[in-house]
C-alpha cells in the first residue's frame, strides 16, 4: 500500500474545512489562502484550491470581490457567506468529535 497516496486522501479529506476556517476571520485571495495552508503543512497546489474554491462558491458558502492591486492584476477575494458560517460551525463540531474519537482509538493502550 502507498502511504503517500493515503495521506494525500487524509489531507484532502480536511482541505476543505481548513479553506473554510482561513476564512472565518478576514476575506483573502488565493495567494494567502495556499500561504496560510503551505505554513500549516498542509501541502496542496494550486490545482487543487480552485476547483474547491469554485465548487465552495457554488454551493453558496463563499462569496468574492474583486479589489484592485498595487502589484498587478485585481485580486479575488474570498469570504464566507452566512451559509458558509453556519457550515463551518457544523464541520468544527463534527471535528471535535470525529478527533475525540480517533484519539480515544489511537491512544488506547493494549
Amino acid at each position: 500500500m502507498n502511504i503517500e497516496n493515503t495521506k494525500a486522501q487524509m489531507r484532502k479529506g480536511v482541505l476543505e474545512f481548513c479553506i473554510l476556517s482561513v476564512l472565518k476571520e478576514k476575506d483573502a485571495y488565493t495567494s494567502e489562502i495556499l500561504d496560510t495552508l503551505k505554513t500549516a503543512k498542509l501541502l496542496v497546489v494550486e490545482g487543487t484550491v480552485y476547483p474547491l474554491l469554485t465548487r465552495l462558491k457554488n454551493d453558496n458558502l463563499l462569496s468574492y470581490r474583486w479589489e484592485e492591486s498595487t502589484s498587478g492584476p485585481p485580486r479575488k477575494y474570498y469570504g464566507l457567506t452566512d451559509e458558509g458560517k453556519e457550515f463551518l460551525k457544523e464541520l468544527n463540531n463534527t471535528w471535535s468529535e470525529l478527533s475525540g474519537a480517533v484519539n480515544t482509538i489511537t491512544n488506547q493502550k493494549k
